[in-house]
């Protein structure tokens, strides 16, 4: 029986109850990328009912708009398409600022449409919170958009209630991305509460912590994971912890531990939409099995209270400071 779908928010249009990420299928954020496998893995996404594919024009410098272009060339209408914007790159991979002016947002707009060879995409979001530019004139531009027909939904990424909520005040938001699992969850205590109350879903990224979860490991050169803190020396040793106790948990159930990983995300309620970075078509398959995970409330909670506390925050300081969402 295929599940059931998931509305993002009040406004937002519905979706299979797991997203694809597809960050992980362009070189320089995980390391090396088989393009071939990342086209086939959204095939086979597609074909099992997922429907969101999310993705950010900086990824790869472009490169994973055109590898989604290229995917969805005679699959558009399968798909429900969620870009993030603003991130700025040089040549060589460096990330150079934010910007989102209302004309720097048509812009990007303008190439993203380009890049995937589509006339619209189905929810626009800023990746980060420019803290030069009033949100509502950042939305009010993606507005301007959603009425030229090239926007279906607006969304937003990584901001704090009060963000939300004049955001909020210009358009309605279809959900608000942020990084959430069993050892990140920050946005319980206000974020999720005002998103409830203004009828606004969650896309949940991170739901593996970039992996570490699952026990996996940077790659080596390009995989940006070797400078996140819960990846590095002490931090990654005492987070074995979390990872052992996380598979002794998965292995009582007899299933992966990215499924309960996922199963848990999940239980947490239907305004929830876990984000998946899947690469391949077997990490699709070991996540989409999350699927078949029922949690109870109970349940959830003995997981939660098993966990150890993780080392190490989410991202490096500099880019915790620039989080509107953990202000």
């Amino acid at each position: 029986m295929a599940p059931s779908t998931r509305q993002l928010g009040s406004t937002g249009p519905q979706v299979f109850p797991l997203a694809l990420g597809c960050m992980g299928m362009s070189s320089g954020m995980y390391g090396p990328a088989d393009e071939s496998e990342g086209i086939a893995t959204i095939h086979a996404a597609l074909e099992r009912g997922v429907n969101l594919i999310d993705t950010g024009d900086f990824y790869g410098q472009g490169h994973n708009e055109l590898l989604i272009g290229r995917a969805l060339k005679d699959r558009r209408d399968k798909a429900i398409l969620s870009v993030k914007f603003g991130a700025m790159r040089g040549p060589g991979g460096a990330w150079l600022g934010f910007d989102a002016r209302p004309a720097a947002v048509k812009n990007f707009l303008a190439y993203t449409l380009t890049r995937l060879g589509t006339d619209h995409v189905d929810i626009y979001r800023p990746s980060r919170l420019d803290a030069t530019v009033p949100i509502e004139d950042t939305i009010g531009a993606i507005a301007d958009m959603v009425r030229a027909g090239h926007v279906r939904h607006i969304g937003l990424s990584e901001v704090g209630p009060d963000t939300i909520r004049r955001a909020r005040a210009v358009h309605p938001i279809s959900d608000l991305q942020i990084e959430y699992s069993l050892v990140t969850r920050g946005a319980e205590a206000k974020i999720f509460p005002a998103l409830a109350e203004l009828g606004i879903g969650v896309t949940a990224y991170g739901v593996l912590s970039r992996g570490l979860l699952s026990g996996s490991k940077p790659a080596g050169k390009g995989d940006f994971r070797a400078f996140l803190p819960r990846f590095a020396g002490d931090n990654r040793a005492q987070n074995q912890q979390v990872i052992d106790t996380l598979q002794r948990l998965a292995a009582e159930r007899n299933v992966s531990p990215t499924q309960l990983a996922i199963a848990w995300v999940l239980a947490r309620g239907r305004t929830l939409v876990p984000v998946i970075g899947a690469r391949t078509r077997a990490q699709l398959a070991d996540a989409v099995g999350a699927l078949d995970v029922e949690l109870s409330a109970a349940e959830a909670a003995r997981i939660e209270q098993a966990i150890p506390a993780v080392a190490g925050t989410r991202y490096g300081e500099d880019q915790m400071r620039m989080l509107d969402s953990e202000r």
